[in-house]
């Protein structure tokens, strides 16, 4: 028996599969993982197939040295997927087989936990009649076996809670015949299953449409194999779940994930946020216990491969986790549920640039799976495929506990400076989060920009201190007195005089969280704060702690960046201040207009969730911007047709491809030649496909962040217009990026998250 495996070293220069031979006694099967060796060293590999004859003559075939595990680590919906990924997304196999599986399994980073257990070796009334015949003077082998007499495994851990050095009690006993000693395998749990046994409240009749429509799918999917059936359309399977904050989108998700799961198939839930997961698995696991699984990468090594192992095995069928979950290795799928749809942090910026989105529509496709995707502010794109058909768009119109939307305020700070107030909270903002605290409900602030100030100038001579390593002003962080850079995550101690000048006159200038967290308790003494941002929330279990505390209310004021502004449920929030609601709109990104839509809907979503009414107060220095004005009235449809007719006039996705090629090296002159370099070789392929027409713009130039951590950056930009024939010329671009001259490194990235 001979198998094709895939080696795992992720260049193209070997990116095929080579033959090996099975050796006698050996079992193996597409998906397995093995130890094979490749020329003068050893290396991991994938099988992916088996044969019984070989192209090569066999003393030139090597055997296959070790199984990494005793059970295939890849189902095959997962090779067929990874397969999609190497030819969608131009990358070598092996580094779309590695998204498959935890990190850590690789080069055998991380292994089985196990602990000693000792179980009686023979029946409880001779280990009683043993324990009555020792000594009174050996109260530890008689405490032992008292708890060993119920036959069950019991481990060291348990036993030492009731006797000092067990081990030596055990080993004493093992050796005179009376218990037997072994390992057993062990799972870390990252978090503590919450108390199981949460029913579902009775659904709004936008709940209940929304669900019926569900399960007239899942029955589609039922009879989609059997003889005469009719095809599926995409929107027999994809759905658009757009509800209003409130409206009950998790009971929605947890409604589908029920029907899977008492049909035996399982369930993949995806969230954007890491601060999100915890929520939603307390959430999941009170009402579906054990049977839930986590995958996010704040996990730890042992937890997530633990975790993983469940999955694989059927033991957990229902994951929730970020991005990487929907590579999770669930068989007989059923559902992939995407909340928060429109969230950037679903597209993966390292390589293979993958869309989980995307992912998640072509996986449920290829396994007779539904693709769910929810959220009270879908993305434009997400939205249009609805409008169109493409997607069936199920609308939740109300919140689920007939609570109406919070009240929202705009208030033009341009005019709070021509009355004097040069604060950071506008008159009505102080004065409502000074009622609500004293009052004993809670608030939110919401500022999507950590650290004190964006940065420091100087007023006498115009300086502002910036990276040396980074084309970008280093923001300056109070609560240490330094300087950081949130690109290359350089530190320096703050100056107290201007390096340029020496004037002493050296002033943060602008606002963060942590000023926002200064002004609160200038303001409210008194008052608990929480601060969530990335600088507070880097610990394992951060993100956790923080929520609980704040929804156990152990603080009345929420300060954060948009990681608290989607998702979140506090009962006790009434008031939410967005306190500066221009900073997402000033960004050069065609996007600008609607991530600030989002966040702002989304943040105010997070007031007037239970009995008492809400309200927010949004900070701006335009209010007359049209998606601040649809913010404001909380109209999904009337922003829109706004972005929607602009996007259209200006040419930008959904209409169109925006991509480019990302070049970064030491070199500044070598890495715009590259872009020249790739410009016309891009015209060139273009030419000779006879789709000239598709490619709209292409330029070389410097990006807009010329260097970072001291790696000089360019691009070649390039706007596509919207159809298969571009796609297809974009796949054909790929394995340019494999042929940057050495000191560079070229990434073609698609519709990426940031242009920077």
């Amino acid at each position: 028996m001979y198998a094709q495996v895939i080696v795992d070293i992720a260049v193209s220069e070997v990116d095929r599969l080579f033959t090996y031979r099975v050796p006698a006694g050996m079992s193996v099967s597409p998906g397995w993982r093995v130890r094979v060796p490749f020329g003068p060293a050893r290396k991991e590999g994938w099988v992916l197939g088996l044969s019984d004859t070989a192209d090569l003559p066999d003393e030139r075939i090597r055997d296959i040295e070790a199984r990494l595990e005793d059970y295939p680590a890849l189902p095959p919906a997962l090779i067929a997927l990874a397969k999609h990924i190497a030819a969608r997304y131009g990358c070598p196999m092996s580094a779309a087989l590695r998204l498959m599986i935890p990190a850590e399994m690789r080069r055998e980073r991380v292994k089985v936990k196990t602990e000693t257990v000792a179980v009686a070796a023979v029946p409880p009334e001779a280990l009683a009649a043993y324990r009555d015949g020792l000594s009174k003077r050996l109260l530890r082998k008689r405490m032992a076996l008292t708890l060993l007499m119920d036959g069950e495994p019991h481990s060291l851990a348990e036993l030492r809670d009731l006797v000092r050095e067990p081990r030596e009690v055990v080993d004493a006993l093992q050796s005179e015949g009376m218990v037997r000693v072994y390992e057993r395998e062990t799972l870390r749990a990252p978090h503590p299953l919450p108390q199981a046994g949460t029913t579902a409240p009775e659904p709004t009749e936008d709940q209940r449409d929304a669900m019926e429509e569900l399960d007239q799918a899942f029955a589609r999917l039922r009879r989609a194999g059997q003889p005469g059936a009719q095809p599926l359309r995409p929107s027999d399977r994809r759905f658009l779940l757009y509800g209003v904050t409130g409206s009950g989108k998790t009971e929605v998700y947890m409604h589908a994930a029920e029907a899977c799961l008492s049909a035996g198939r399982g369930v993949i839930l995806l969230v954007p946020e890491i601060a999100l997961t915890g929520q939603m698995v307390d959430w999941f696991r009170a009402r579906f216990g054990d049977e839930t699984a986590i995958l996010h990468s704040r996990l730890s090594a042992g937890e997530r491969y633990d975790e993983w192992r469940r999955i694989r095995r059927g033991d957990a069928r229902l994951v929730i986790g970020a991005r990487s979950a929907v590579f999770a290795p669930v068989e007989n799928l059923g559902a992939i549920l995407i909340d928060e749809e429109h969230e950037p942090s679903y597209l993966n910026e390292h390589s293979p640039q993958y869309d989980a989105r995307d992912i998640a529509a072509w996986r449920a496709d290829a396994e007779n799976a539904l693709c769910v995707m929810g959220s009270a502010t879908p993305s434009i794109y997400a939205f249009a495929m609805a409008r169109r058909g493409d997607y069936t768009l199920l609308e939740l119109r109300t919140r689920a506990n007939g609570l109406p939307l919070p009240d929202i305020s705009v208030v033009d700070m341009r005019q709070e400076l021509r009355m004097g107030n040069r604060d950071i909270f506008s008159a009505a903002l102080r004065d409502r989060l000074v009622e609500t605290v004293e009052s004993g409900q809670q608030a939110i602030l919401f500022l999507n920009r950590r650290g004190y100030a964006p940065g420091l100038t100087c007023r006498a001579c115009g300086l502002t201190v910036r990276c040396s390593a980074c084309d970008v002003a280093m923001t300056y962080h109070r609560s240490d007195d330094t300087l950081r850079c949130h690109y290359c995550g350089q530190i320096q101690p703050a100056p107290r005089v201007c390096p340029e000048c020496g004037s002493q006159s050296i002033r943060p200038v602008g606002i963060g969280t942590e000023r926002v967290e200064e002004e609160v308790r200038r303001l409210l003494p008194r008052a608990r704060t929480i601060r969530m941002d990335l600088d507070t929330t880097r610990g394992k279990d951060a993100h956790y702690e923080l929520i609980n505390a704040f929804r156990s209310r152990q603080a009345q004021v929420l300060i954060g960046t948009q990681m608290i502004a989607k998702g979140l449920d506090f009962p006790n929030v009434t008031l939410v201040g967005a306190v500066l609601a221009d900073l997402s709109l000033n960004l050069p990104d065609y996007r600008s207009a609607e991530r600030t839509f989002q966040l702002l809907v989304q943040v105010a979503g997070r007031a007037g969730r239970a009995g008492l009414p809400g309200h927010v107060i949004i900070q701006t220095y335009k209010p007359e911007h049209y998606a601040l004005r649809a913010a404001a009235t909380q109209d999904y449809r009337l922003y829109f047709e706004d972005e929607f007719q602009r996007r259209r006039a200006g040419l930008y996705p959904p209409f169109t491809i925006l991509a480019r090629f990302l070049i970064e090296g030491r070199d500044q002159q070598q890495t715009m030649s590259v872009a020249n370099d790739l410009k016309a070789r891009t015209e060139a392929l273009v030419k000779a496909s006879g789709h000239t027409r598709r490619l709209l713009t292409i330029r070389a130039d410097h990006a807009p962040i010329q260097f970072i951590d001291g790696q000089y950056r360019a691009h070649t930009f390039m706007k596509w217009l919207a159809h298969p024939d571009s796609e297809a010329l974009l796949a054909q671009l790929q394995p340019l990026t494999a042929e940057a001259p050495k000191g560079c490194r070229v990434t073609l990235e698609i519709n990426p998250a940031t242009l920077a």
